[in-house]
C-alpha cells in the first residue's frame, strides 16, 4: 500500500506530494537507528554480560529460580545473555514491532525459544498472572533504556512503574545504580553556543557594535541536552574551575521516583573564572558492589586506555542561565532540578546558611524565541569573528551609497552588515513568524527598527509594493535556512533568487555570486562503526538485525548521504579534496540537471569508507567560505572540519555489507546528479 506524505522541499521550498511505501518511516527508523551502534559497544555488552551472570548467581545461591524480565530488549541479547547465564526464564519487553519481530527471529536462531517470551507492548501495559504476560513477577530487572542524560528516553517513570507491578521486591537489577558527575569549566566556545556575542563593524563612519537584546542576553535558553563528543573537545577549548563531583544517583534495584525533584552540592572552585558550562556524564555499576562499572566519562577524566568509542552514550553540555564569576576557594551551590525526561543546572553563592528555598524546579523556557530559531551550532557560527569579517570585507566590495539590498537567510546578521556598511536602503525576508520577530527585536536593540524593512513573505508572493517599487541592486544570502539539513539544502537561496528575478536591477550584484560542491575520500577512525554489520555479538548470532538494517537502507537510504558534525568524528582523507559542482547564483535556476562523472585517485593507504561532501560559497571573485574541510593538518591527512556545519557523509556499500577488499582500491569512479526540478542530488561511488 502506498501513502501520500506532504513535505516542504528544503532545497527547491516547494511543498510536495510524494507516494510513499507505507513501511517508509520504518524503514527510515531502522536505517538511521544506532543499533549497530550499541552491538559494537565491547564495553558495555562485556560489562551487561558481567553484570547479569553476577545477578543470576545470586539468585541462584538463595536457592530461587532466576526470572528475568528484560525491558526495551531490541535484539533481544540482555536476555540471551541471562538465558546462557543460567536464567530459567525470560521476559524481553520490546514496544518497536519490527524490532520484536526480529527479537523472536534471533532468540530462535541462537536457540533460547524455550527460555525467552518476546513481548511486543509498552512495559506499563505487560500483564501479571497465570493469563498475563508474565507467569509472577521477576526477580531480576535487566534494562539498558538509557541515553546521554541517562533519563530522556523514560528510564524513571519505566522503572518507577516496574517496580510497582512488574518484579519482586529485593529484585536483583542490571544495571545495579547509575551515577551522575558533574564539572564546572568556563569556556567560551561552549558559551558561544548559547548567547550572541556582540559584533565589531568597521565602517566609513567609525566602529559600530551590533549587541543582542538584553530579553536575549538574560533568557535561560532551551532545556534540552546538548549531548557531544567531548573527547574531541581539545583542553585548550575550556578552563576547568571545579574537581569533578557526584551530582545524584539512582539505585535500580529499589523502587525508583520519577517525580519532579532537585539535587544539591557544594562546590570548592580550584580556579577563579566565569562558570557558564556544566560538563556532565555519567557511569553504571552492574553489580551492588561496583565492580562491573562502564563510565562514559571524558579523555581528561580516565585513562585513554580504557577509551571506548559510542556514539549512542556522549556527554552532556549543560549552558547555565547566565555567567556568574567565582573565585578560588570560594564555595558556590550547584543545584540539578530534574523533571521525568530532563535535567537542568542553576548556580548560587554559598550563604551562611543553607537556603533551600529558592530552588526552582521549573523547566528554564527560551523566551527570546532566538533560542527557538537558532540551534547551537548556529550560534556558533553566528559568533565565528572570522566568518564574519569574510562577509564584512565582501559587502564592503560590492556596496555604493545608492545600493538597494534585499537578504535572503533565515535570521541573517546580513541586513546589519549591510547597513552599517552603507546600503542606501534594506529589505530582509524572513520566512516565519518567529525569525521575523527574533529580528525585529534584534533591528530595535540597534535601534535600527526604521532603518531595515522585514518582509514576511515566500520570495515567489514578494510584489513591488513590498520594495516600495524599488529593484534590487545588491542581492545577499549567507545563505543559512533553518529547513537546511544536508550541506546543499542552502541552495534555496539560489530557488529564491530565481523567483525574486523580475525585482532584480538588470545590473544585479549577488553575494555569493556562486558556490561549489565538494567532496573527499576519507578513512574515519569511529564512525564507519555505526553502519557496520555486526553478525555475532558477545557469541550471539545477530545476523538478523544485520539483514533487517541493510533492507532498510536498501529501501532507499543507502543512496543517500547522512549529515554529521565531522569535527566531533575524526578522518583521514585518502583523497584530495575535489570541486565536483558549480551552481551560478548570477544566472536563474536552469531548466536541466547538472551532472559530473569522473575519478580521484588515492594518496594515502586506509580504508575507504565513504565521501564526505560540503558546499563551498564564493562571496565574491576572491572570497569563500567553506562549510567543511577548513584544512587537512598533517601529512598523515587528519582533517579540519567547519565546527558549525553538518557535512554530508556517503557510505561506500563494503561499509554497509562488511566487504573485506582483497586489495586496497586505488581511485575512486563517481557519478553525480543534481536535479534542478526536485533539487536532489543523486550519486553513485565505485571502488576501484
Amino acid at each position: 500500500m502506498k501513502t501520500f506524505c506532504g513535505r516542504a522541499n528544503p532545497t527547491t521550498g516547494a511543498m510536495e506530494w510524494l507516494e510513499e511505501d507505507e513501511n517508509y518511516d520504518y524503514h527510515q527508523e531502522i536505517a538511521r537507528s544506532r543499533y549497530a551502534d550499541m552491538l559494537h559497544d565491547k564495553d558495555r555488552n562485556m560489562k551487561y554480560y558481567q553484570g547479569i551472570r553476577a545477578a543470576v548467581s545470586r539468585v541462584k545461591e538463595r536457592g530461587e529460580k532466576a526470572i528475568v524480565l528484560d525491558i526495551g530488549t531490541g535484539t533481544g541479547l540482555l536476555s540471551m545473555m541471562a538465558a546462557s547465564a543460567g536464567a530459567d526464564f525470560c521476559y524481553a519487553v520490546e514496544v518497536f514491532k519490527p524490532m520484536a519481530n526480529a527479537a523472536v527471529k534471533i532468540v530462535e536462531k541462537n536457540g533460547f525459544c524455550d527460555k525467552i517470551k518476546v513481548i511486543n507492548k509498552h512495559s506499563t501495559e505487560v500483564t501479571v498472572g497465570p493469563d498475563g504476560d508474565m507467569q509472577c513477577r521477576a526477580n531480576i530487572l535487566v534494562t539498558e533504556l538509557f541515553d546521554t542524560e541517562l533519563i530522556g528516553e523514560g528510564a524513571l517513570p519505566t522503572y518507577e512503574h516496574a517496580h510497582k507491578y512488574l518484579v519482586q521486591e529485593g529484585c536483583e537489577a542490571v544495571p545495579h545504580r547509575a551515577t551522575v558527575y558533574v564539572q564546572l569549566v568556563e569556556s567560551k566556545r561552549m558559551w558561544s553556543w548559547n548567547k550572541l556575542f556582540p559584533v565589531c563593524v568597521e565602517a566609513e563612519d567609525g566602529e559600530k557594535i551590533v549587541v543582542s537584546p538584553s530579553e536575549m542576553e538574560n533568557c535561560p535558553g532551551v532545556p534540552s541536552v546538548c549531548d557531544i563528543q567531548l573527547n574531541q573537545m581539545p583542553s585548550s577549548d575550556f578552563t576547568v574551575l571545579s574537581d569533578v563531583v557526584t551530582m545524584f544517583s539512582v539505585d535500580f534495584s529499589k523502587p525508583v521516583r520519577s517525580a519532579s525533584t532537585y539535587y544539591r552540592v557544594q562546590l570548592e572552585p580550584v580556579k577563579s573564572g566565569k562558570a557558564q558550562i556544566v560538563l556532565s556524564w555519567w557511569d553504571i555499576d552492574m553489580d551492588p558492589s561496583g565492580t562491573i562499572n562502564c563510565t562514559m566519562a571524558p579523555y581528561w577524566v580516565k585513562s585513554t586506555s580504557a577509551f571506548q568509542w559510542r556514539d549512542h552514550w556522549m556527554q552532556c553540555v549543560y549552558f547555565l542561565p547566565s555567567e556568574e564569576p567565582v573565585l578560588q576557594g570560594e564555595k558556590v551551590y550547584l543545584t540539578a532540578c530534574r523533571d521525568e525526561y530532563s535535567v537542568w543546572y542553576k548556580l548560587q553563592k554559598a550563604r551562611g546558611e543553607d537556603n533551600k528555598a529558592d530552588v526552582c524546579v521549573e523547566s528554564p523556557v527560551c523566551r527570546c524565541q532566538a533560542h527557538l530559531l537558532w540551534n547551537r551550532p548556529r550560534f556558533g557560527e553566528l559568533n565565528d569573528q572570522n566568518r564574519t569579517r569574510q562577509y564584512i570585507k565582501s559587502l564592503m566590495n560590492v556596496l555604493r551609497t545608492d545600493s538597494v539590498c534585499l537578504c535572503i537567510s533565515d535570521g541573517s546578521l546580513l541586513p546589519v552588515l549591510a547597513h552599517y556598511l552603507g546600503a542606501k536602503q534594506v529589505f530582509t525576508l524572513e520566512n516565519s513568524a518567529v525569525s521575523r520577530s527574533v529580528m525585529e527585536k534584534f533591528f530595535k536593540a540597534n535601534h535600527l527598527e526604521d532603518k531595515i524593512k522585514i518582509l514576511e513573505a515566500r520570495p515567489e508572493s514578494l510584489t513591488s509594493s513590498h520594495l516600495e517599487d524599488k529593484k534590487i541592486s545588491v542581492l545577499v544570502g549567507e545563505p543559512f535556512f533553518t529547513t537546511s539539513l544536508l550541506p546543499w539544502h542552502n541552495l534555496y537561496f539560489w530557488y529564491a533568487r530565481t523567483a525574486v528575478c523580475k525585482h532584480l536591477a538588470s545590473n544585479v550584484t549577488v553575494l555569493p555570486q556562486s558556490a561549489s560542491l565538494h567532496m573527499m575520500i576519507v578513512e574515519f577512525q569511529d564512525l564507519w562503526r555505526i553502519r557496520s554489520p555486526c553478525g555475532i555479538c558477545e557469541g550471539f548470532d545477530v545476523r538478523t538485525m544485520d539483514d533487517m538494517i541493510k533492507s532498510s537502507l536498501d529501501f532507499r537510504e543507502s543512496k543517500e548521504a547522512e549529515p554529521h558534525p565531522l569535527w566531533e568524528y575524526p578522518c583521514k582523507s585518502l583523497s584530495d579534496p575535489l570541486e565536483v559542482l558549480i551552481f551560478d547564483f548570477r544566472e536563474t535556476v536552469p531548466q536541466h540537471c547538472l551532472s559530473t562523472e569522473g575519478s580521484v585517485n588515492l594518496l594515502r593507504k586506509g580504508k575507504s569508507h565513504g565521501a564526505v561532501l560540503w558546499m563551498e560559497y564564493h562571496l565574491t571573485a576572491d572570497i569563500s567560505v567553506s562549510t567543511g574541510l577548513m584544512q587537512i593538518s598533517n601529512e598523515k591527512g587528519n582533517c579540519e572540519w567547519n565546527p558549525h556545519c553538518k557535512q554530508a557523509v556517503y557510505f561506500f556499500s563494503s561499509v554497509i555489507e562488511s566487504e573485506t577488499l582483497a586489495d586496497l582500491p586505488s581511485a575512486v569512479t563517481y557519478a553525480i546528479n543534481f536535479d534542478t526540478k526536485t533539487g536532489d542530488i543523486a550519486m553513485d561511488f565505485k571502488l576501484l
